[in-house]
């Protein structure tokens, strides 16, 4: 069997954690930042885990992580 080639926008984005997990940052938070109050801004920095119907496309996507 060949290696498995990492898909690399994956690697970027999603990080496992010590437990087996994955965390992946938030989405809206590059622009448009005046009209979002601080708490919702506040809450979109804190990185988030993926959900379980994900788990299994985000494996296939990092084989080796």
């Amino acid at each position: 069997m060949p290696k498995l080639k990492t898909n690399r926008g994956a690697a970027k984005r999603f990080k496992k954690t010590a437990s087996g997990k994955y965390k992946r940052g938030s989405s809206h938070t590059s622009h448009i930042l005046t009209k979002k109050s601080s708490k919702r801004k506040r809450h979109l920095r804190s990185p988030k885990l993926i959900s379980g119907g994900d788990l299994k496309n985000v494996k296939k996507l990092l084989p080796y992580s």
